[in-house]
């Protein structure tokens, strides 16, 4: 049973890196941030009952709405018409094409489910307003759904079935709101996966990033039983229960850097690996009756996917496809058809279906705005250069095809959300618009970022601001020394933990980096780690391990807070924070800005009162994006604010 995962640590933010040619120059136009956001963004995708069309959300009006597109290629069907909160399409019924969505209220991440009819009316599944759920996927049978709801207690997301009967009755208004609660959590799992009988219930306990433990709750007699040795320092993460239920699969990383698949022998206990690469497996799931196994490997900044006929034993062997890397992977219930995304640097996700059967594939959308010309944008590069310590720091560049020896870029050094993110060769709208206008952009992977092996992982705990920090000094001079680069203009950004190692840098590092933009970042831990969302439970001890625990650890937390040390910062600085953000409160933006207003130093601040910790709207993104340009153009590339040779005449 494939199961949709509840996120227990902080989100990656940004992304990206590149190389082009310089000869084009001036045949490069320079895009507006409309035009990059009027390319369509899209994602996630579900098969009608007959399989005739897929589903999937889209941001085509501004904000995100469920839609349809026959898989044979045809017109797209707007589903839902929202234009105040994003709605993130789940799934059709199996048997009719009611259809159930997620949405939350002005990005607070109280989630809630939500089925709309074939009348076109919409029924709140889960209307506590004050209780976050989350879809587990529907049972094997198919006449029911589980969630995930924190309802019960606001730190314990507990696990509920739903009937397709009930909600029938509650459609007709004729019962009330009972689902079944089939495990009710102390507090320190997460429910993973779950068997086709209904019998089993995999959960994990996360104790650190690199301590995870996993226990079996038998539903039937009530018992969690731990799987792991209690020891044990590994990441262990259920994938799926087997279709013939002989088997439990699941990725773990003992003995190893990378996490690998394995499986455990429900009836002997045994385990025994199953796959394994030079990098993390990501991922793994079956189809619905096991013919295929799906296992995705994070392959230095790339998704790599891989589908293997479980009746042959064989990989199977897809056409070829256009560039970019394949994710996303869904198989249809008859096992014939299955949906994918293409994505990469220069061309955004792209929804695809393939045919088994005809070994054929279709692409049903064309998301990249027609106004931009794909040749120009620019297509990330990995590289690696060495820390202050001679680590080996991996980085994504994005060199414009306008820089040259003869016409020197700024740059701004790219920090990824976390702490535990990666940079990832995906399209990022605010990525190529930066680029577009003349800024190469650095996204560092800095030691503590994952998908680099696991003592690369832990190579930053409890030392944040220190260590990883010194990792994006090192950045700055390697960009430095590029003969396109203007040494004098690099500066540095970030989201979330980005946009803490932002204010770090101009904090701890006041002469290093010429200005910061600073979205949603931390600029104080100890209140950061006292406000934590109480939906974080377990996980949130799992955070006090890396960074530090407010109670004991309160003058280490201090010392790694900007706004303790904002008289020290000196150079222009841009804050961005969504009014409705639960994991970065407002008012961590709100001191950090006076204070450093108080240094007699530029500060901009953009506050959006319908966004949490990530700006999904599109006027929103327009507002901000544009913003970030307009700083940079007047703080960074021309602090004179003459005329240069990337001063184009535009915004």
């Amino acid at each position: 049973m494939k199961i949709i995962w509840f996120a227990t640590i902080v989100v990656s933010f940004l992304g990206f890196a590149c190389q082009a040619p310089v000869a084009e120059l001036e045949e490069i136009p320079a895009y507006t941030i409309e035009q990059f956001l009027n390319t369509e963004q899209i994602g996630g995708s579900a098969f009608s009952p007959d399989e005739s069309k897929i589903m999937y959300s889209s941001k085509k009006t501004g904000i995100f709405n469920a839609y349809e597109i026959p898989v044979d290629s045809g017109d797209t069907q707007q589903l839902t018409s929202s234009d105040s909160e994003s709605v993130f399409a789940i799934s059709y019924f199996p048997e009719d094409e009611r259809i159930l969505f997620t949405s939350d209220q002005g990005g607070n991440e109280i989630n809630h489910l939500y089925v709309k009819n074939l009348s076109g009316e919409t029924t709140d599944l889960t209307p506590d307003s004050t209780a976050k759920a989350q879809f587990y996927g529907w049972s094997y049978d198919q006449q029911s759904f589980f969630y995930t709801s924190n309802q019960r207690n606001p730190q314990a997301f507990d696990l509920y079935e739903l009937e397709i009967s009930q909600i029938d009755a509650i459609e007709n208004n004729t019962a009330t709101y009972q689902p079944k609660l089939v495990f009710e959590n102390p507090g320190q799992f997460y429910p993973a996966a779950i068997s086709e009988d209904k019998k089993l219930v995999s959960l994990t306990e996360p104790i650190t990033r690199q301590k995870v433990n996993m226990y079996l709750y038998n539903v039937e007699t009530g018992t969690t039983e731990m799987i792991n040795d209690a020891e044990d320092t590994v990441a262990y993460s259920p994938q799926y229960f087997s279709h013939d239920g002989k088997y439990l699969y699941f990725l773990a990383d003992k003995n190893s850097e990378y996490a690998y698949l394995s499986r455990l022998d429900l009836a002997t206990g045994e385990m025994e690996k199953v796959r394994e690469a030079n990098w993390d497996i990501w991922y793994a799931y079956e189809s619905r009756n096991g013919k295929y196994q799906v296992v995705a490997t994070n392959e230095d900044a790339r998704t790599k996917i891989a589908i293997y006929n479980q009746e042959t034993g064989s990989e199977v062997k897809l056409p070829n496809m256009p560039a970019g890397e394949i994710t996303s992977v869904n198989i249809s219930d008859s096992e014939r058809l299955m949906s994918f995304y293409i994505n990469s640097s220069t061309s955004p996700s792209d929804l695809y279906v393939y045919n088994f059967d005809t070994e054929t594939y279709q692409r049903l959308t064309n998301t990249l705005n027609p106004e931009i010309e794909q040749s120009h944008l620019v297509a990330g590069e990995v590289v690696r250069y060495n820390s202050y310590d001679g680590l080996e720091i991996p980085a994504l560049l994005y060199k414009p095809k306008i820089a040259s020896a003869d016409s020197l870029s700024p740059a701004m050094l790219w920090i990824h959300g976390g702490p535990g993110g990666q940079s990832r060769l995906n399209y990022n709208a605010l990525m190529q618009y930066l680029v577009n206008h003349g800024y190469t952009i650095f996204a560092v992977n800095n030691r503590g970022s994952s998908g680099y092996g696991k003592s690369f992982e832990m190579a930053d705990n409890q030392k944040h601001g220190d260590v990883d920090l010194k990792d994006c000094v090192a950045a700055k001079d390697y960009l430095a020394k590029l003969d396109y680069v203007d040494a004098e203009k690099i500066g540095i950004m970030g989201g979330s933990y980005g946009g803490y190692m932002t204010l770090a840098g101009l904090a701890f590092t006041p002469e290093e980096f010429k200005v910061g933009v600073d979205i949603f970042g931390v600029a104080n831990w100890l209140r950061t780690l006292q406000s934590i969302p109480p939906w974080w439970g377990a996980a949130r001890e799992s955070l006090f391990a890396e960074m530090g625990n407010p109670e004991i650890d309160s003058a280490a937390l201090y010392d790694k807070s900007p706004l303790f040390f904002a008289d020290q910062i000196t150079k222009p600085l841009m804050v961005l924070q969504g009014a409705n953000d639960p994991r970065v409160l407002q008012v961590e933006s709100d001191e950090i800005v006076e204070a450093v207003k108080a240094n007699d130093v530029p500060v901009e601040y953009v506050v959006f009162e319908d966004e949490g910790h990530g700006f999904v709207k599109k006027e929103n993104q327009i507002k901000g994006y544009q913003a970030i340009l307009e700083f940079l153009n007047q703080h960074l590339r021309s602090n004179s604010g003459e005329p240069t040779a990337y001063n184009r005449g535009d915004n």
